[in-house]
């Protein structure tokens, strides 16, 4: 693992997940109270043994920077072993990332003083877990030139996602964006193997595909340009997904909009969470802010007095729960919750305060807002479309630092 450097690639602007991609990538969005989108990604890295890292950032990225600096800035670069993040150097031309091909392309003079043998280019804003040294153990054994990471989706499912077609010794064959007809796995009709954007290259073979690829009119892109390429050109083989959560089903995560990053936080607070954050095998690390315990305070158990409780919920530290209720909750550090507020389903990030007598209800509530006593969100669609954004599903997403002035009450 020491010959193989990794390129994040943490770019993307999010404009499904807006308003919470307004001021930052989708990378940094917060995700589980206390970690970013990126933090799984660079767990990964760093649980697979991998010690040199490369985080390619472009829009909005100050956020993302500021977390990586203060949050992962963990190894020894006097051992050769970094996490960086990099910005954009115009060292090729003035343009900025054209695709995700182009993006590593761009940084092809990271390679040039170490000289890796192998270059792992992973998304990041996914939430899975995975031991990228499986990967390389595929390669070698295989002798390939690259090895792209594949997990199994339903074949009616598959047409949503970049699909590999692979023979019996999963040697793909192809590779199609969003096809009509997937191509099922051999030997299981039901299936298909779709892309994760996980991709392990000889260094030298890559190499030169992206510089005939940098000369050509195409996207630039890792699914829609380099992959089919090395398929006629040279041996490229799908890995199986082996999920370090090691649960019954495989749980991989492109959090693309507002109600899927709704859905996966709720999930982490349910009596058996699909993803499992408490797994001390596999931690996930993050920037720890210097916070007190999280507090509940007032117990007064009779008809019409005050009870701070959380139950079914992640509340993380700072937060005080001061005679108000959340259930079925995630309260990122530093929230306030006042007098019998009552919060349900909902995802409120740092430094938000929720006001006395407040009722929400299946709310993403960004940082840094105030919600006045007495606010009500989330039980009149047509109310809160008025004011915030509100999904198909109802989903209600306030913006962060939003001024709320008044307090909503439709039943006066």
């Amino acid at each position: 693992m020491a010959n193989i450097f990794t390129m994040v690639l943490a770019g993307g602007k999010g404009e499904r997940l807006q308003p919470l991609t307004d001021q930052r990538a989708k990378p940094a969005v917060p995700f589980g109270g206390k970690y970013r989108i990126i933090d799984f990604t660079l767990s990964n890295c760093l649980n697979s043994g991998l010690r040199q890292m490369a985080v390619l950032i472009q829009y909005k990225s100050h956020s993302l920077d500021r977390h990586i600096r203060t949050g992962w800035n963990i190894l020894n670069p006097e051992l050769g072993e970094y996490i960086v993040s990099v910005p954009p150097q115009q060292r090729i031309s003035e343009e900025w990332y054209r695709g995700t091909a182009d993006a590593v392309y761009q940084n092809l003079f990271l390679l040039d003083n170490d000289h890796p043998e192998f270059l792992l280019v992973l998304a990041g804003d996914h939430i899975y877990k995975m031991n990228y040294a499986d990967m390389y153990n595929l390669l070698i054994e295989k002798q390939a030139d690259a090895v792209v990471g594949a997990i199994e989706t339903p074949v009616a499912e598959a047409n949503r996602f970049g699909v590999i077609g692979v023979d019996d010794d999963r040697r793909i064959l192809s590779f199609d964006e969003k096809p009509d007809k997937p191509m099922h796995i051999p030997g299981d009709p039901s299936q298909a193997f779709v892309s994760m954007g996980i991709y392990l290259f000889r260094t030298e073979v890559v190499r030169e595909q992206l510089i005939r690829d940098a000369k050509e009119g195409t996207k630039h892109d890792f699914g829609k340009n380099i992959i089919p390429r090395m398929i006629k050109e040279c041996r490229v083989y799908a890995f199986k997904f082996q999920d370090e959560n090691k649960k019954a089903v495989k749980y991989w995560r492109d959090i693309g909009t507002l109600d899927a990053y709704w859905e996966a936080n709720m999930d982490l607070v349910s009596v058996d969470p699909q993803f499992n954050l408490y797994d001390e095998h596999w931690p996930i690390r993050t920037y720890q802010g210097q916070f007190p315990p999280a507090k509940f305070v007032f117990a007064q158990d009779f008809q019409g007095g005050r009870m701070g409780v959380a139950l079914d919920s992640i509340v993380c530290g700072g937060c005080i729960i001061s005679g108000g209720r959340v259930q079925n909750s995630v309260l990122s550090p530093h929230v306030r919750v006042h007098d019998h507020a009552d919060v349900r389903e909902s995802v409120v990030m740092e430094n938000v305060v929720i006001g006395e007598h407040a009722r929400i209800r299946r709310a993403i509530i960004d940082k840094d807002v105030i919600i006045p006593p007495k606010t009500v969100i989330g039980f009149d669609p047509a109310a809160d479309r008025q004011r915030f954004k509100v999904t198909d599903s109802g989903l209600v997403v306030i913006s962060k630092g939003m001024k709320l002035h008044a307090a909503v009450d439709p039943s006066g």
